[in-house]
Parts: structure tokens; sequence; C-alpha cells
């Protein structure tokens, strides 16, 4: 009798229950259908970043190798979490096995701490060009570019997938119903049984070192970048300068201001709800804005895209 109850304890953990917008069930087609819309609408907007960063001849330049690099990195991470958030709309289950929750919060956190890393990688782009202009072709070479973009993919991966297995391999009891539409770190972490302290050190070190470090590398790059443009002679030059890092900071300020409240917030201020409420602007908001703000506030950009647009009326004409 004790081995089939040891046996039933263990299976009821073999898998979670993602509440996600479960305890509002007249909404979901609503909702399914705006969910399906924004994922539509992030893939399209930013596969189009890609093709004209790849085919316009004006776009071949660092910033927009790594624009489209980041273009890709987001449709991977809406793809980690939302096509699973509309099957469990439709099906209003809700129901993952510990091996793809594990797996998701895996693809979401490596993904996440590649677009720490790129956003980087980026604002040094910048800094390199407004900073040290005439050694900037010299610096920034197609080589150096590519391996930074490559470094900003790999790092994270260990780490992830390391802070991924000690998270699951903690034993989970009473409760297997996961208050978020996706598994996350903190959501995930409540379920556990014992003592969590360790695994909660772990991640502020993992989010200090992805999150917090970059943000800082961040800071100081535009410190330096914005006080080399107010030395500008130019009123015109200033304001070239201003725009093409405007873009970029205004991302980064969505993306690291809601990643720090995600990871660095202390555990006891953490509420169910507002958790939810930040993943979805960090998750699905700021990926579905990001395409937006590079396109409306880049002229090479908009050109190019009105160019291609004129290109295939004419064909179809």
């Amino acid at each position: 009798m004790q081995m089939r109850g040891e046996i039933s304890n263990m299976t009821t953990f073999m898998e979670f229950v993602l509440l996600g917008f479960s305890d509002i069930p007249d909404l979901r087609w609503i909702l399914f259908g705006i969910f399906l819309l924004i994922y539509l609408t992030i893939v399209l907007c930013n596969s189009i970043i890609i093709l004209i960063t790849q085919v316009e001849p004006t776009l071949q330049s660092p910033m927009y190798f790594f624009l489209s690099n980041f273009s890709f990195l987001e449709i991977c991470y809406v793809t980690a979490t939302i096509p699973r958030m509309l099957m469990d709309l439709c099906t209003q289950k809700g129901t993952i096995s510990l091996l793809a929750c594990a797996t998701q919060m895996c693809f979401v956190l490596t993904l996440g701490g590649t677009e720490c890393l790129l956003l980087t990688a980026m604002a040094y782009d910048r800094y390199v060009a407004i900073c040290h202009p005439l050694h900037y072709a010299l610096i920034m070479n197609h080589k150096f570019c590519a391996q930074l973009v490559a470094a900003s993919w790999i790092c994270g991966i260990p780490v992830m997938i390391g802070q991924t297995c000690q998270i699951f391999s903690l034993p989970f009891c009473g409760s297997n119903r996961i208050h978020h539409f996706f598994c996350d770190i903190p959501p995930v972490l409540k379920l556990a049984c014992g003592d969590t302290f360790e695994n909660e050190i772990a991640v502020y070190v993992v989010a200090v070192v992805f999150v917090m470090a970059p943000c800082l590398l961040i800071i100081m790059s535009y410190g330096r970048i914005i006080s080399n443009i107010l030395k500008m002679p130019l009123v015109g030059g200033r304001a070239k300068a201003f725009s093409t890092c405007s873009s970029h900071l205004i991302v980064v300020v969505l993306f690291y201001g809601t990643a720090i409240i995600t990871y660095l917030q202390p555990k006891p201020s953490q509420s169910e709800g507002g958790g939810t409420l930040i993943s979805l602007f960090y998750t699905i908001l700021i990926p579905t804005l990001n395409p937006i703000i590079y396109t409306l506030r880049n002229n090479d950009i908009m050109f190019a895209l009105r160019k291609l647009l004129s290109y295939q009326h004419g064909r179809k004409t």
C-alpha cells in the first residue's frame, strides 16, 4: 500500500497545469484572436525586416546585421511561449509535462539571455560608430560582428540549461498548478518543496550576470555616446546621431526594465497577477513594439521598405 501511494504521488507530479487565463473563460476566444493576431504580426514584421536587411544594398552595415539577428531572435522568443498559450486557450486544459515545462523554461531563459547580450553588442556598435567614427569600419568588421552575434547566442546556453536542471531537480509537492501562461522561474519555484534558498541565489546570480552587467555596459556606452553627441558642433549632426540611437535605447529601457522587475524583485513582493502582467509585457508586448520602433524611427528602413513594396507593385502591374 505504501509503495502504491508513493507511485501515485510520483505520477501526480509528472505534469503541471498552466492556469494562464483560466479565470476568465468567457474571454478565451477574444484572447485567442488577439494573441494569434499579435503572433502573426510579430513573425511577419520581423521577417520583413530580415528580408530587407538582406536584399537592400544600402542596409549592408553592422547596425542592420545586428538588427536582422535581433529580429530573428524575436521570432524565436515569441514562438517559445505564444503557440503553447494559444493551444491552452483552445483546449482549456493547460496540462504540460515536466519535460515540456523544463524545455520551455530553458528556451525562454536562453533566448532572453541572448537578447540581453545582443542588445549590448548593438549598443557597442553605436558607441564605436559615434565615438570612433574613423575607426568604425576597421573595428566593426564582418568577422568581429559575426563573433559578437555567435557569442550572444552561445554564451547563455550552458548556464540556462544548468539553471533549468537545478530547478527541475527539486521535489514538487502540494499543488501542481502554475499561475502563469508559461513555465517561468518565479511561479515554478513557488511549487517546489523544501528550502529553495540556493536556487533563488542562483537565479539572482544569473540575473546579475545576464541582465544587470549588460545593462550597466549599455548605460556606460550611452553615457559616452550622449557626451560625444553634445560636443558635436552641428545641430543636424546631433539630431541624426540621436535618431540612430533612440530606437535601440527605447527597446533597451522596455526590455531591461521588465526583466529586472521579474528576476531581481524580492520574492515576497511578487504577486501572481502582477507577475503574469509583467511577463505579458516583456514576452508579447515588447516584441510587438520592437519592429514598429525600429521601422518608424529609421528612415533607411522605411525607404528600403517603400522601395521593396514599389518593386513588388511594379512586378504585379
